[in-house]
């Protein structure tokens, strides 16, 4: 069992919760709680951590059966744990590689959600979370987007980060050209947007265009866009959450595919 925070595989777990380099070049992620760890495939396990209180219990043994992993003493536990209240249980999980020809090869239409410099972790794992309930087949971001490997992204993610497919990509201009010239149609949330969003059919290939909390997308992006739509507001609300205006138009879409 392990006691001491000193000990080399604590150490690396910390690294990997704290610092986006070191999970780039470890091409490791850590996935903390008894959900994300059963939602896991089982090839994407590197390492397994648990409570000494967590394997205590029967139940949790069972899980464990067959599988290696290492107990950490409670104490030293709370100390690689990303949460206030730990459930005991983390993995250090194998990273995914998509490729651009993945998001645009998906069965069916194309439904993509491109992201522009979105900072809040929580906002980009809500996407994925809905955007796998809305049916997306993808997500493409920018470089300065938040770290989708960070632990409070995984968390948010609630699984859907092993099933969504995703990239980031160093030039998103370039990138949006690539879809256009294979028939995605690009729509981009804004406030100047030319209709409601409800007006525009999203049952072909479609990809939604959204930007930064706090200052949307930039005007090079938004001029990528085939049309601007907008999400019309009363009261004084000028604009919604990242993530709220993306799941809007995810789940207008899904509406309308459903028909």
């Amino acid at each position: 069992m392990i006691t001491s925070s000193a000990n080399a595989k604590v150490k690396q777990v910390m690294n990997l919760s704290k610092k986006a380099k070191a999970r780039k070049l470890s091409g490791l992620f850590v996935a903390e709680g008894l959900r994300m760890f059963k939602e896991i495939p089982g090839d994407k396990i590197h390492s397994v951590f648990v409570s000494e209180s967590f394997i205590k219990d029967e139940a949790h043994k069972k899980l464990l059966s067959g599988k290696e992993y290492e107990t950490v003493a409670d104490d030293v536990f709370k100390t690689i744990s990303d949460t206030q209240t730990p459930q005991g249980i983390l993995a250090l999980v194998r990273q995914y590689a998509y490729t651009e020809k993945d998001l645009l090869h998906a069965p069916g239409a194309a439904f993509l959600m491109i992201l522009e410099n979105i900072q809040d972790p929580g906002n980009l794992g809500t996407i994925l979370r809905a955007g796998e309930g809305a049916g997306i087949t993808g997500v493409l971001m920018n470089e300065t987007t938040a770290d989708i490997y960070n632990p409070k992204v995984i968390r948010s993610t609630m699984g859907s980060i092993c099933r969504v497919p995703f990239v980031y990509t160093g030039d998103l201009q370039a990138a949006l050209r690539v879809l256009k010239a294979g028939g995605v149609r690009l729509y981009a949330a804004h406030l100047n947007g030319r209709n409601n969003y409800e007006k525009e059919d999203y049952t072909v290939d479609t990809g939604f265009l959204i930007g930064n909390e706090a200052n949307g997308l930039t005007e090079e992006t938004a001029a990528m866009a085939d049309v601007c739509v907008k999400i019309p507001m009363k009261g004084k609300v000028e604009s919604l959450n990242a993530a709220v205006a993306a799941s809007v138009l995810m789940f207008e879409t899904a509406r309308q595919r459903r028909r």
